[in-house]
């Protein structure tokens, strides 16, 4: 496994957890949750080799 796909798949499960506790629980920076989700999903969609790596 790619360290960049990763890196993408664990920010993206932290942040889900992350969003999913701030639906219940209002908490400074809650909302920052939706962008490392975004930013996980590109890290791994960046980090997916499909195949075709070295």
């Amino acid at each position: 496994m790619n360290h960049t796909f990763g890196l993408g798949l664990g920010l993206t499960a932290g942040a889900l957890v992350g969003y999913a506790v701030g639906v219940s629980v209002s908490y400074p920076g809650r909302a920052f949750s939706v962008t490392v989700v975004m930013i996980g999903i590109t890290l791994a969609a960046v980090g997916f080799e499909g195949g075709n790596g070295p």
